[in-house]
């Protein structure tokens, strides 16, 4: 007797999204973003590193065009322009519960701020829509794009119409990251606004 051969099943995109946060407790990788309006305006490109620690850290490194630093350090959000030499801080609650950071960097319960959604295959990555459920997230909805159980993209559209799609690469799974990597102090004499 003869058994046919059934391929394994394709996983869905979001098969592979509670995949990735059940087995990704950190991460490092490059990033590059190209933010696009609904006016067809050249977009406005940027790149650098995001490392997250799982629960609620974060740190997003713009290298190009301009630097601007994020931290998130699990209690609160610093985002630090050197040429301003101005630092904003807010409570990471505000600023992590619905928000697309959350995805990577909050704990497993994805389903508490988002309804999620498989939303096909695209460039040969299988994505994941996510909106929030409350409207404080400040955007509309978003996509996060796996090839396999690896994130390499996510696309957001905000509340203005604006779409941000983020590549990642040398996308690195549960690296050793130090502590403080996700710690920031405010540089001396800088202008800190905020809480």
């Amino acid at each position: 007797m003869m058994t046919a051969l059934v391929p394994a099943a394709h996983a869905s995109g979001l098969d592979q999204l509670k995949a990735f946060v059940e087995s990704t407790r950190s991460s490092r990788a490059d990033f590059s973003q190209s933010v696009s309006g609904k006016s067809g305006r050249k977009p406005q490109l940027s790149s650098g590193q995001m490392m997250f620690a799982r629960p609620g850290k974060f740190r997003w490194s713009y290298e190009k065009p301009f630097p601007q630093l994020l931290v998130g350090d699990g209690r609160k959000l610093w985002i630090y322009d050197p040429d301003l030499n101005q630092v904003s801080v807010k409570s990471i609650g505000q600023a992590l519960g619905s928000s697309p950071a959350a995805l990577l960097a909050g704990d497993d319960a994805l389903e508490k701020n988002f309804h999620l959604a498989d939303a096909g295959s695209r460039d040969g990555l299988d994505w994941v829509e996510a909106k929030p459920k409350t409207a404080d997230g400040g955007f509309e909805r978003m996509r996060i794009g796996f090839a396999g159980k690896e994130l390499r993209a996510m696309e957001i559209v905000d509340n203005f119409g604006q779409t941000t799609l983020i590549r990642f690469s040398a996308f690195e799974r549960n690296p050793a990251l130090s502590p403080e990597l996700f710690r920031f102090v405010p540089p001396k004499g800088a202008d800190v606004v905020g809480e």
